[in-house]
């Protein structure tokens, strides 16, 4: 059982639930909004359940996505936070 989540999905996650759409989160990603469709039900599978309520023409997060929201802003802060201290002290 992989137990890593996607670091790339979950910025795709980020963008679509600040966007509050896929589309236009493929366009801040400047990626297909098919590829950003793939990687939001890669992590939906790896994660078990839904995140996204695709209804209409937006998309609204679950409870599930709510929970997944704050703890995928940490995530990612902190990786670029590590990245960003681990380039510095290369240069």
């Amino acid at each position: 059982m992989n137990r890593n989540l996607d670091l790339t999905a979950l910025r795709s996650f980020l963008a679509v639930a600040d966007s509050g759409g896929v589309t236009r989160a493929a366009g801040f990603l400047n990626l297909t909004q098919s590829a950003v469709s793939m990687q939001i039900r890669r992590l939906e599978e790896a994660l078990g359940t839904r995140l996204l309520d695709r209804a209409g023409r937006g998309v609204t997060l679950t409870a599930a996505g709510e929970q997944l929201l704050g703890y995928g802003r940490r995530l990612i802060a902190l990786n670029d936070e590590t990245y960003a201290r681990m380039i510095a002290e290369i240069d």
